[in-house]
C-alpha cells in the first residue's frame, strides 16, 4: 500500500520549468469583464525563404584563443546573451541583387511614362497613366483628398503605379515617339557610349526609402519629420573596384562581367557600400509586406530584414561551437583529406593551392555549412554589419544584445568574415575589421537578418553540431 500511495504522488508531482496551468476565462462581455475577443492573437513564426533560423543563447564573445597579432582590437572576454533571429543561409548573390537593380530600374521607368502618359493620353504611352487616372471606378475620398492638396511627400496614393502593362524594351516596337523618348532619358547620351551601344546610366538608378532614427528621437523625447530620415541610394554595384583594389592585376574581365553575366549568378556581389547593403534590405522588406497586402486575406507586416549587428553576426558564425576559432571547429584551415574548409588566400602569392581552389571569390555552398545551417561564414568575402566600429565596443556595450546604436553618421562600420583575398588569421569568427561605410570593395558582401519576437510561434530545429575538424 505503502509503495502504491508513493506512486500516485510521484505521479501527481510533474516538475516543470514551464507552467502547465490553464486557466478559465469566461464568454466576451460577460458581466462587463475585459475578455479578448480577437482572433489569432499568437503570431505564426514563418521563416523567409532562403534564411535559417538562429535560437537565442548565450556565449563568450571575443579571441578566446591566442592572440596572434597583438592588435588594439584585443578586447576581454564577455558572457553576452543574443535574442533569435533569422538569418540569410548565404550571402546576397549577383542574381538576387539583380532582381533589385530590375525593380528600380522599372519603377523609376514605369513614374515617368505615368508622368507623361497622364499628359499625352492615347492607345501608346497612355496605356502607362497611374491608375487612378485610367480607372473606371469613383476616386475614394481619401484619394481626392490627396490630389486636390498635390500628394503628400514620400508614397502617394493617388500616384499608384500600373504594373499589370508590360513595359517594351525592344526599339522596333515602341508604341510611340513620347515612349521613345521617356525611355531613351534613361540610357547613357550618345557622346558617352561604347561603341555605340545603349546601356542604361547606372546613375540613375535611385532607390529612395525612409527610416526613423529612434536613437535620436529617444534621446530627445520626440518624434516627427525631425527623427524621419529620407534617403535616395544610387544601387547599382560599383564595378570598377576591380580594377580600383588591384591597380597592377589583369582583371578586366570580371569589371566588364562579374556583376551581370549568367556565369556569376550564383556568386556573392561585391562592390556594394553599406548603404547599398541596407538599400536592398529596406527593398525586400517592402516587397515583401506588398505581396501580404495585396493577398485576398491580407498578412501581417514583416518584420523588417535588416543586416546583423556585430555581436549577432559573430554568434551566428560559430554555429553553436563554443571557443571555437572558426565556424567549423578549429584551428586548422584544413580537414583530414587535406581539402580547405574555406576559401581564402593560403600561401604569398597562391590564391589557390588545391586543383578545386578559387582563384577569385567563389560560387555560394561552396564549402560545408556550420552548424546553425550557414555557408561561407569564413572566407569568400567579409561581410557588412549594421554596427559601428568601436576599438571598446565590448567593453562598453550591454551584454544584452550587445549593440552601440546605429550611428549613421559614423563612417567606419564593422565587417566580418575575412575574404578571398585574405590569410587564415581573418577568418577567425572574432576578428574585427572595418571599412568606410561610402567605400565599396571586391571583396565585401553582405547578408540579412530578421528579428524573430520572443512571441513568436514555432520551433527551432535542433542545432547539428559539427564535431571540430582537427
Amino acid at each position: 500500500m505503502r509503495k502504491i500511495l508513493l506512486l500516485l504522488l510521484a505521479a501527481t508531482t510533474i516538475i516543470s520549468c514551464k507552467s502547465t496551468r490553464k486557466g478559465k476565462a469566461g464568454k466576451p462581455g460577460v458581466k462587463g469583464e475585459v475578455v479578448i475577443t480577437e482572433k489569432g492573437q499568437q503570431w505564426n513564426n514563418k521563416k523567409p525563404y532562403g534564411m535559417v533560423p538562429i535560437p537565442g543563447g548565450a556565449f563568450v564573445l571575443g579571441q578566446s584563443d591566442m592572440d596572434f597579432t597583438g592588435t588594439n582590437t584585443k578586447a576581454p572576454l564577455t558572457t553576452v546573451t543574443v535574442s533569435a533571429f533569422y538569418m540569410d543561409d548565404t550571402e546576397v548573390t549577383n542574381a538576387e541583387y539583380r532582381v533589385f537593380v530590375k525593380y528600380v530600374r522599372d519603377s523609376i521607368v514605369r513614374s515617368l511614362l505615368a508622368e507623361r502618359g497622364g499628359e499625352e493620353g492615347g492607345e501608346g504611352i497612355g496605356k502607362y497613366s497611374y491608375l487612378n487616372k485610367k480607372s473606371e471606378k469613383e476616386q475614394t475620398a481619401y484619394q481626392q483628398m490627396l490630389e486636390e492638396q498635390g500628394g503628400r511627400d514620400g508614397y502617394d496614393e493617388s500616384k499608384k503605379l500600373d504594373w499589370s502593362v508590360p513595359l517594351e524594351w525592344n526599339t522596333s516596337r515602341y508604341p510611340d515617339v513620347a515612349y521613345a523618348e521617356v525611355l531613351e532619358s534613361l540610357y547613357y547620351p550618345p557622346e558617352e557610349r561604347f561603341n555605340y551601344e545603349r546601356v542604361i546610366d547606372p546613375r540613375k538608378l535611385i532607390y529612395q526609402f525612409t527610416w526613423i532614427d529612434q536613437l535620436e528621437a529617444v534621446k530627445n523625447k520626440g518624434r516627427g519629420e525631425d527623427f524621419l530620415k529620407r534617403e535616395e541610394i544610387a544601387i547599382y554595384p560599383d564595378t570598377t573596384v576591380w580594377l580600383r583594389d588591384f591597380n597592377y592585376s589583369f582583371n578586366e574581365p570580371l569589371f566588364e562581367q562579374y556583376f551581370w553575366h549568367k556565369a556569376y549568378s550564383k556568386y556573392p556581389v561585391v562592390g556594394v557600400t553599406w548603404d547599398q547593403a541596407r538599400a536592398f534590405c529596406a527593398y525586400s522588406t517592402k516587397s515583401k509586406n506588398d505581396f501580404n497586402q495585396s493577398r485576398k486575406r491580407k498578412l501581417d507586416k514583416i518584420f523588417p530584414y535588416r543586416l546583423p549587428s556585430e555581436v549577432e553576426w559573430e554568434y551566428a558564425a560559430r554555429g553553436g561551437l563554443e571557443n571555437a576559432p572558426y565556424p567549423w571547429g578549429g584551428p586548422y584551415l584544413i580537414d583530414d583529406r587535406g581539402c580547405y574548409l574555406a576559401n581564402f588566400k593560403p600561401k604569398r602569392g597562391d590564391y589557390m593551392e588545391s586543383e578545386n581552389g578559387f582563384l577569385y571569390t567563389a560560387p555560394v555552398k561552396s564549402f560545408l555549412k556550420n552548424g546553425f545551417g550557414l555557408y561561407d561564414m569564413a572566407g569568400n568575402v567579409s561581410e557588412w554589419t549594421i554596427s559601428a566600429y568601436n576599438n571598446s565596443s565590448y567593453i562598453i556595450s550591454s551584454t544584452l544584445n550587445p549593440y552601440l546604436g546605429n550611428r549613421i553618421e559614423d563612417p567606419r562600420k564593422v565587417i566580418k568574415g575575412g575574404s578571398w583575398k585574405d590569410i587564415g588569421y581573418m577568418l577567425m569568427v572574432n576578428e574585427r575589421d572595418w571599412e568606410h561605410k561610402d567605400s565599396a570593395r571586391s571583396f565585401i558582401g553582405f547578408r540579412r537578418v530578421q528579428t524573430i519576437p520572443e512571441g513568436a510561434k514555432g520551433k527551432f530545429p535542433p542545432i547539428k553540431k559539427q564535431a571540430p575538424v582537427r
